[in-house]
């Protein structure tokens, strides 16, 4: 295989632009598959470190692809005239739709277990990665509260039966040992505060119908009784102990996957609700409680689960005025998708209910039986990602969350062996961890749609297998970001009015992110 540089020199030659120097480049590993991981350690990892834009009239352009490109940065000029290529992308500055939010993982237990597995100096490089401004520019981490099945062990911070007070809520280990110092060391790296969101997979065992963590169980009572109050409760418990370590939470979900139990056997963590349920225990009892304690701002995020519910569970939560004023938005997963046309879920609740966001939650490759845990190098689970993330973004989503900050090369530790995939892989033994391709996927949205970005419109001159986004920054640029999960490099040109043409190649199997300014 080629060496980073090598690779870089080509691209530059078939893009006809002008390389710009490079940072830090990716130390190759293949394990394999079709491409390939980077390889970090305490002392070196690749980046391509603070983005500038050039001055206007020139563009920068950041390529990863399958055939080992990773974020390699290019700077050209945009030309006067049409460049002729057959497809045109034009940007349509008219057109405005959502803004972003942010994008980002999730700290869970067996995250936290596989950074703090590595020395000091490795566990700052990988929170470097992800958090600081060489890094990836990650602001949102989701943090379950109490165990879920990336835990090593079954645990709530309540387990005293008939502490309907909950005089005896108490953080775990977990919590005050590692995802605590985590989650500050993360914030001191971060140019900008952090957007910390809260979700929960069970309420304590002696709530619950089942009288178990896991398995096919709801709230015993009824929304409004005591158990529903007392559970609204352990939420507000749970921010204000993480705010004396001065941890704030800008949002909560009602809960992780509420339909998972509802199913016979469930073997992970899990608290049934309906979508009435859900209605009725935000109207009567989390709504008040949040609105009365010292986080009236926190946002609430209802479902917390797939977008095959959708819209059902929007239109019986939201149409509910009571319920709908203490909601702020609806959070998805991407489990399943490829069964949902996008515009018929996300779409229909956007038109619908067009004054709450869309949010997603949670996603990660490996989960599925038929292609199980940790790929090493895997270049379609990068793609996945970015076509997920590409049509969630088209059909009016704020942000995107990948699940597991890290995980180590069984794809766990998880208390019940549900090993699945992460962008960051560790290897406690030779004290390294490998960036994914589909860390690099994430990266083409999270380091250039900066919090408060536009999505604008774009046209295609004719039909395309490129997929593609666009957006208007704070600072009024503009980034494109282009996917081809095709065998075939596709040229096209950029028609940004007013400044001129981008003459562009997305090589096969390849994303591609444009950036300019506009003056």
């Amino acid at each position: 295989m080629a060496s980073a540089p090598a690779l870089l020199a080509l691209v530059c030659l078939a893009a006809a632009v002008v390389c710009s120097p490079v940072g830090t480049n990716c130390v190759a590993k293949n394990f394999g598959y079709d491409s390939v991981v980077c390889e970090c350690n305490s002392t070196y990892c690749d980046s391509v470190g603070s983005v500038t834009l050039p001055q206007l009239g020139q563009y920068s352009s950041y390529l990863s692809s399958k055939a080992g490109s990773r974020l390699h940065p290019s700077h050209g000029h945009f030309q006067v005239n049409s460049t002729g290529a057959g497809l045109r992308l034009t940007i349509l500055t008219y057109q405005k739709y959502q803004r972003i939010r942010g994008f980002g993982g999730a700290m869970t237990d067996a995250a936290a277990i596989n950074v703090l597995s590595l020395s000091p100096g490795t566990q700052d490089q990988l929170l470097r990665q992800y958090f600081s401004s060489e890094g990836i520019g990650y602001t949102v981490v989701r943090l379950p509260v109490a165990s879920c099945d990336f835990s090593t062990r079954l645990y709530t911070y309540a387990d005293t039966e008939g502490d309907f007070n909950l005089d005896n809520f108490t953080l775990a280990p977990e919590d005050v040992n590692m995802k605590i110092p985590l989650l500050q060391r993360a914030q001191a790296l971060s140019p900008q505060p952090l957007s910390l969101l809260a979700s929960a997979w069970s309420a304590p065992s002696w709530l619950k119908t089942n009288g178990a963590l896991i398995g096919k169980g709801s709230l015993k009572g009824e929304p409004g009784g005591k158990e529903y109050k007392t559970w609204a409760n352990y939420y507000i418990r749970f921010l204000q102990e993480y705010a004396k370590h001065n941890l704030t939470f800008w949002a909560l979900t009602t809960g992780n996957e509420p339909s998972a139990g509802h199913i016979t056997n469930y073997s992970f963590q899990a608290l049934g609700f309906t979508a009435e349920q859900q209605r009725d225990w935000v109207a009567l009892d989390l709504g008040p409680a949040l609105h009365a304690s010292s986080f009236p701002h926190t946002h609430v995020l209802i479902l917390d689960d797939n977008r095959l519910l959708l819209p059902y569970w929007a239109k019986v939560v939201l149409s509910d005025i009571q319920a709908g004023r203490y909601i702020h938005g609806v959070a998805v997963h991407w489990y399943m998708d490829s069964f949902v046309p996008a515009e018929s879920s996300l779409g229909a609740v956007h038109h619908l209910y067009p004054e709450y966001y869309l949010f997603g939650t949670e996603a990660c490759s490996g989960w599925s039986a038929l292609d199980r845990g940790v790929k090493l190098g895997d270049w379609g689970r990068a793609e996945a990602y970015a076509h997920d993330i590409l049509e969630d973004l088209n059909h009016h989503v704020v942000g995107w969350t990948d699940w597991n900050l890290a995980l180590d090369q069984t794809g766990g530790p998880s208390w019940v062996k549900n090993f699945v995939d992460s962008p960051v892989i560790v290897d406690a033994k030779r004290d390294v961890f490998y960036k994914q391709p589909s860390f690099y996927a994430m990266a083409h949205f999270s380091k250039f749609l900066l919090e408060g970005s536009q999505r604008t419109g774009v046209s295609a001159s004719e039909k395309t297998q490129l997929e593609f986004s666009a957006f208007i920054r704070p600072d009024s640029s503009v980034v494109l970001i282009v996917l081809n999960r095709s065998s075939t490099e596709v040229q096209f040109e950029v028609w940004y009015p007013g400044v001129g043409y981008i003459p562009a190649t997305a090589p096969a199997h390849s994303i591609l992110t444009l950036a300019w300014n506009t003056g």
